[in-house]
C-alpha cells in the first residue's frame, strides 16, 4: 500500500504534505506532485494536509482517477524530489476546486530545477 497524488493536485501544487512527510517520497512535476510508491511508508500524514484533497491511499483512489496510481510511479522516476515547502502555483487558489484538470498535466519537470 501506498499514497497516490491525483487530479486535484494539478495547477495547485502545495506543498504542506511534503513538509509533513517524514521521509522523502514526493516528486515535483512542473504542474503537479506524485509520491514514489517505493519510498512512502504509508503513515497517512500527508492526506489531510492537503488542501486541494488531492491524496489518497492506492487501494481507495476513485475509479475516475485510477490512473494516477501509474501516474504517480511513473513520473516518481522522473522528477526531482521535493524535500520542503515552497509557494502553491500562482493559480492554486483559482484552481482548487476545478474538476476535469487531466487536460491541464504537464510530464515536464518544474522549471526551476
Amino acid at each position: 500500500m501506498a499514497f497516490v497524488v491525483c487530479e486535484p493536485c494539478i495547477k495547485c501544487k502545495y506543498t504542506e504534505c511534503v513538509s509533513v512527510c517524514p521521509v522523502a517520497c514526493f516528486h515535483e512535476g512542473e504542474t503537479m506532485l506524485v509520491i514514489d510508491p517505493k519510498e512512502c511508508i504509508d503513515c497517512g500524514v500527508c492526506v489531510d494536509e492537503c488542501p486541494a484533497h488531492a491524496i489518497y491511499c492506492d487501494e481507495e483512489v476513485p475509479d475516475k482517477w485510477r490512473e494516477f496510481v501509474a501516474l504517480n510511479e511513473e513520473y516518481a522516476a522522473k522528477w526531482p524530489l521535493i524535500e520542503d515547502s515552497k509557494a502553491p502555483m500562482p493559480e492554486a487558489d483559482d484552481f482548487c476546486n476545478v474538476s476535469d484538470k487531466r487536460k491541464y498535466f504537464s510530464p515536464n519537470p518544474p522549471e526551476d530545477k
